[in-house]
């Protein structure tokens, strides 16, 4: 089984870069996660949002692995403690199947790619920087799946 994050959005700076490749690493023999970056639709003045919008859910979707289950990261979407996603994470397992996680714009995600979406994954109800969200749900997966592992990462 193998991961994907699918993040929108231009590269990262140095730190997420950085933290993002070391959870990353920590992963590779338990699931290995693999970043795949989305260029921004173009935005500015005089230009439509939701046409940007549309353009990047387009390139989001081509990325997705065939037969992936998808999990779009959403505010509104559901709330995972630590210990749910451990269990979530066993869950996908089970199927078989490729994860794809998704990151979307400055405005969210296309209608299209909620409605790819088996499921969604709300980080917390703060709004994040989506390059810190990056780095966040690395940590996360790397926390279930140690937890998962009886690693002891987790501390709780």
């Amino acid at each position: 089984m193998k991961s994907r994050l699918i993040a929108t959005g231009e590269r990262a700076p140095g730190w997420v870069a950085q933290g993002f490749a070391e959870y990353q690493k920590r992963l590779s023999h338990w699931l290995p996660l693999e970043l795949v970056e989305i260029e921004p639709g173009l935005r500015g003045k005089g230009r439509d949002p939701q046409r940007a919008i549309d353009d990047e859910g387009k390139r989001v979707l081509a990325a997705i692995p065939k037969n992936a289950h998808v999990v779009a990261l959403e505010v509104t979407g559901k709330p995972y403690s630590s210990e749910q996603l451990a269990q979530r994470l066993e869950h996908w397992r089970g199927q078989g199947r490729d994860l794809a996680f998704l990151i979307g714009g400055p405005e969210g995600h296309a209608p299209d790619v909620l409605a790819a979406a088996h499921e969604t994954w709300s980080l917390s109800p703060l709004t994040l920087p989506h390059m810190l969200a990056r780095l966040v749900v690395a940590e996360q997966v790397y926390r279930a799946a140690a937890m998962l592992a009886n690693h002891p990462y987790h501390r709780a």
